[in-house]
């Protein structure tokens, strides 16, 4: 990607922290966080407990290998996230009968309990980005394209 700037070689501008994707991802992000913290917080979630909950309201009885597929996330991440989340008593873990390796996900009645207290998050979020419909599903489609093809960059 060429930067253009009329003032100074595009070269010497290619370090300016202004310049970085990553700086606007990053910056972005933590403004995003700060916004769930807030909101999340009179769930008692954090927000990788939340996308873990978001898993599981989608599809209950999940293998501990498919939700961190689904976010990305490796085992020595997850774990503890789960762990705390069943210490909450909102889910529950056992081994699958059908092969013991595997860990089953379940919610528990207190885990669908709290899907109905999180339905207003998301709205939420989006009045705090002051943006249309159309532009949150702009930027998020944007946001996978970039993610595939940094994914396989690797």
């Amino acid at each position: 990607m060429k930067i253009e700037n009329t003032e100074q070689p595009a070269t010497k501008n290619l370090l300016l922290l202004d310049q970085q994707l990553c700086f606007a991802l990053y910056s972005a992000n933590l403004a995003l966080n700060k916004v769930y913290r807030k909101l999340l917080s009179r769930l008692e979630l954090t927000y990788p407990q939340y996308l873990v909950m978001l898993v599981l309201w989608e599809r209950d009885e999940i293998r501990v290998t498919d939700i961190g597929e689904r976010l990305f996330l490796d085992s020595a991440t997850l774990t503890p996230l789960l762990k705390r989340l069943e210490t909450a008593g909102l889910l529950a873990r056992y081994r699958a009968t059908t092969d013991e390796r595997q860990v089953i996900i379940a919610l528990t009645d207190a885990g669908r309990a709290l899907r109905e207290k999180a339905q207003s998050v998301p709205e939420a979020v989006m009045c705090a980005t002051d943006c249309s419909l159309d532009e949150i599903v702009n930027i998020k489609q944007q946001l996978e394209k970039l993610r595939g093809k940094l994914i396989n960059q690797l």
